[in-house]
């Protein structure tokens, strides 16, 4: 089983899929490989209904969050699709098993007051100031996912025209607007480095070595505690903040969609949760009663 999926993740490389997605499913696989090695299963009785169906009760009885357990039934899903494709499969074993709904969750988001808190932190003096201080304005500006900001070269930057080339999920390159602050920030913080070239990426380590996807959340974790945030903080929450404030100040959602890189709109409507107090401030210049005059 293990060697299959070995294969299906060569598979998934060859194809582009992201290094996180590539992560997830292989710990995921993993899983169900031991699964099936302590119970003896082979192929052919591993991708049975009753046995897959055995394997989900397991993951149900770790009590893991929704969306986890939605995530390694779509990893199980695309291997069996893929032993189908290879003739591994003659049957499709999860046309008897339901899928569980989607838990929907609205993102976490930062108020402007805390997004400022946290860039007044990155602008503190210290020897990579002016790096953070670039990091935290290019992701508020554009809303970039984690592995999209490590991804960045210096030559996917457009200083003139003020937008960011980005390779996002599926390989797709998109174009976003980045602000005139993240702009300035980002020159500064190239200033800093010795002979910086266009193939250079855009952001690195302390050593001077590219940037990774685990290296900016522990930035992004250390000054969250500096700036005295209660919440937990990750490049997510930035990405969140982007979206959630850019609709609450007219942005449309077809915009939006194409800037943050979603396939599917519905997935870009979750960001059209408003705050109470805003709901409050339409309801009181929009309901007739109140506008009324008092006796």
């Amino acid at each position: 089983m293990k060697e299959l999926a070995e294969r299906f993740l060569l598979h998934l490389r060859s194809k582009n899929f992201s290094a996180h997605t590539l992560q997830g499913y292989g710990a995921d696989l993993e899983e169900f490989a031991d699964f099936c090695q302590r119970r003896h299963a082979d192929t052919e009785t591993a991708f049975s209904p009753a046995f897959l169906r055995s394997f989900l009760a397991s993951l149900t009885n770790k009590q893991l969050a929704r969306n986890t357990l939605l995530r390694k039934i779509a990893a199980l899903r695309s291997f069996t699709h893929y032993l189908l494709e290879q003739g591994t499969l003659t049957q499709n074993p999860f046309k008897l098993l339901p899928a569980p709904k989607k838990e929907k969750r609205l993102p976490r988001f930062l108020t402007l007051d805390e997004v400022r808190r946290l860039l007044d932190t990155a602008c503190q003096k210290g020897p990579l100031a002016a790096r953070n201080r670039a990091l935290f304005e290019l992701i508020y500006s554009s809303g970039l996912r984690r592995s999209e900001v490590t991804g960045l070269r210096i030559a996917d930057m457009d200083f003139f025209n003020g937008v960011v080339k980005v390779l996002g999920k599926g390989n797709k390159e998109r174009f976003i607007p980045v602000t005139d602050e993240a702009l300035k920030a980002l020159q500064d913080y190239l200033s800093t480095r010795p002979n910086p070239q266009p193939q250079d990426a855009l952001f690195l380590n302390k050593n001077g070595k590219p940037l990774t996807g685990d290296g900016l959340a522990f930035i992004f974790k250390n000054l969250a505690i500096q700036s005295g945030l209660a919440r937990r903080v990750s490049p997510h929450s930035l990405r969140h903040s982007f979206a959630t404030h850019l609709l609450n100040n007219g942005c449309d959602l077809r915009s939006l969609q194409e800037m943050l890189g979603h396939k599917n709109l519905s997935t870009t409507q979750v960001y059209t949760h408003v705050s109470l107090d805003q709901l409050k401030d339409v309801y009181q210049h929009a309901h007739p009663k109140n506008k009324e005059p008092q006796i």
